[in-house]
């Protein structure tokens, strides 16, 4: 069974929180871990980085663009 992408994009608060927290990580699986300590996660979906909110996986959105 395919899996659907959201497609909205992130809404700004939680986008802002991203980029504020990728600068601060040296790398992307540190990212991940200061994220889920707020609640979020990142997926890669069909080469679609998919932001979720923990625990209940539920999708919030796609970064338009990659953030590394």
């Amino acid at each position: 069974m395919a899996h659907v992408i959201c497609r909205q994009p992130v809404e700004t608060p939680v986008l802002d929180l991203l980029v504020r927290e990728r600068a601060m990580a040296v790398s992307a699986r540190e990212w991940k871990f200061r994220l889920a300590g707020y609640g979020y996660a990142i997926k890669d979906v069909a080469g679609a980085q998919v932001v979720t909110k923990l625990p209940q996986n539920i999708e919030l959105g796609v970064l338009t663009t990659q953030i590394h």
